[in-house]
């Protein structure tokens, strides 16, 4: 037997056993499940990645997908959103009708997006601001938003009435090769760059090394016995090939997902983006479009290989809970309220309006005392949340080292309105990327990292020995196995 069925028979062995203690409690519970989707994609002439340019034609479709499950004390809800992110009020939209329609709580309902660029932006206040000003800039169309809101509850409702009884997780890893790099990497001159963009033509940023990621795929399933009826796949990277042109597109996870969805047709396949604030795909990508299957295929590959090594572990236990913390508005120049006031006008460029409404929004949403939500479902042998904005993958490799006995699943790009989340080390090095696109303030990453802390159920004892308190090696490739437990660095 390999190292992975080793490990996992033990796992297995842990939770019945466990299971046996509290049989008679847990005689009764039955977990159920539904999947769906729902088609998102914007009209012509939609904003697009915040307004920085508008949609003129469709290369493939944008979409929602999810799943509910049934038989904790309440329902709990995932959607994975084709957009590049939902912001402010439009993410307490999705959660308050998703939530309606699944007979559960706002709170309940795990969203996040994938996080393509040649998708919409969702933010009603923003967009409001910027209707109100009478200025050209547009985030998004309320009436199409709450057109795909709605079109996605629907699909939710009829799920409830095709339910299947979950016995079983399934837990599957597998390196993803040649795509994700790190922003971060040091120049011929010594220098520390953050330039590594979602595709680079630069020769020293192609040459220089991956640097920090984390290069897993992982897979979480949920089974009916022998029956696989859903398939959750991560990973951590921008997920973008070539943008910017007009053009509509998924762009390569949504490719892969649905490859993945044809090759296993009766298993639902769902894509979500880990913390890839800082990840890109830009070591091995030069925009070419022709490289949107390159990249489409080599996940592909990993999703397959994930699910090939997959191993299943009874569901004894569920539960849902939730933090919040509060990340305070950013405040520097540029970012004040009247600096922000004075670029929604008719002599700013369009795309700046929409930055500034973005940030306005955020900073009525936060100075009126609105705290962030970290949800964490916990399925005993894994652990599922989702994290803000564009959180840096440091995030990501810390939670997995708060719970090193456990398959920790990490989403990013849910409550969108912070927009890039950095390390202390990051903007203390001066990354570039955090000019325009990142609303909190310094300080946030030890709040994060203490919900973190807190939703994964990590002890003040444990705490104490924090290491992820301390800034992860930056040049170094991180190796965790996630079913092994073992974290090693090195190129």
């Amino acid at each position: 037997m390999d190292h992975l069925g080793i490990a996992m028979k033990r796992v297995c062995a842990a939770t019945i056993a466990a299971a046996g203690l509290c049989l008679a409690a847990d005689v009764e519970a039955e977990y159920r499940l539904g999947t769906f989707s729902a088609d998102v994609t914007v009209p012509m002439g939609h904003g697009m990645m915040g307004g920085a340019w508008r949609s003129r034609s469709v290369a493939d479709p944008l979409e929602a997908h999810g799943l509910v499950l049934q038989g904790l004390d309440k329902p709990v809800v995932f959607v994975a959103v084709d957009w590049c992110e939902i912001r402010n009020d439009a993410f307490g939209r999705w959660q308050r009708v998703l939530a309606e329609a699944a007979g559960t709580e706002p709170e309940r309902v795990m969203l996040c997006t994938v996080h393509q660029h040649d998708a919409p932006v969702a933010d009603l206040t923003a967009e409001r601001i910027l209707r109100e000003r009478g200025v050209q800039g547009t985030v998004c169309d309320p009436a199409f938003h709450e057109v795909a809101v709605q079109r996605v509850a629907q699909a939710l409702r009829e799920s409830l009435s095709n339910m299947r009884r979950v016995t079983h997780l399934g837990l599957g890893a597998a390196q993803v090769e040649r795509i994700a790099s790190n922003r971060r990497y040091v120049g011929p001159d010594g220098s520390v760059r953050f330039d590594r963009t979602s595709s680079t033509r630069d020769p020293a940023a192609q040459a220089a090394p991956e640097n920090l990621i984390d290069p897993w795929l992982k897979t979480l399933s949920l089974w009916d016995g022998e029956t696989p009826l859903v398939a959750v796949s991560a990973y951590a990277v921008h997920p973008m090939s070539h943008y910017g042109k007009g053009d509509v597109s998924a762009d390569f996870p949504g490719l892969a997902r649905r490859m993945r969805q044809r090759e296993l047709p009766e298993i639902k396949q769902i894509y979500l983006t880990g913390c890839a604030g800082n990840l890109t795909a830009g070591k091995y990508n030069d925009g070419a479009p022709t490289n949107r299957a390159v990249l489409a295929e080599r996940l592909r590959q990993a999703m397959a290989k994930a699910w090939a090594v997959t191993r299943r572990v009874p569901l004894t236990e569920a539960a849902f809970r939730v933090e919040r913390v509060r990340l305070e508005p950013r405040d520097g120049p540029g970012f004040t309220v009247s600096d922000l006031d004075e670029k929604i006008t008719a002599a700013s460029k369009p795309f700046e309006q929409c930055l500034a409404a973005m940030g306005w929004s955020w900073r009525q949403r936060a100075d009126g005392g609105h705290r962030i939500e970290i949800p964490c479902l916990d399925l005993g042998a894994a652990q599922w949340l989702v994290l803000p904005g564009e959180s840096y993958i440091e995030f990501q490799l810390a939670a997995q080292r708060m719970r090193p006995d456990s398959f920790v699943l990490v989403a990013a790009y849910g409550e969108g309105a912070t927009g890039y989340i950095p390390t202390e080390r990051h903007i203390a090095e001066g990354d570039g990327n955090l000019i325009d696109w990142s609303w909190v303030a310094p300080g946030s990453e030890g709040r994060l990292l203490d919900a973190i802390r807190r939703v994964l159920r990590v002890s003040d004892t444990e705490a104490s020995r924090a290491p992820w308190k301390a800034n992860l090696p930056t040049e170094d490739r991180v190796t965790h196995d996630p079913i092994l437990h073992i974290t090693t660095y090195g190129q």
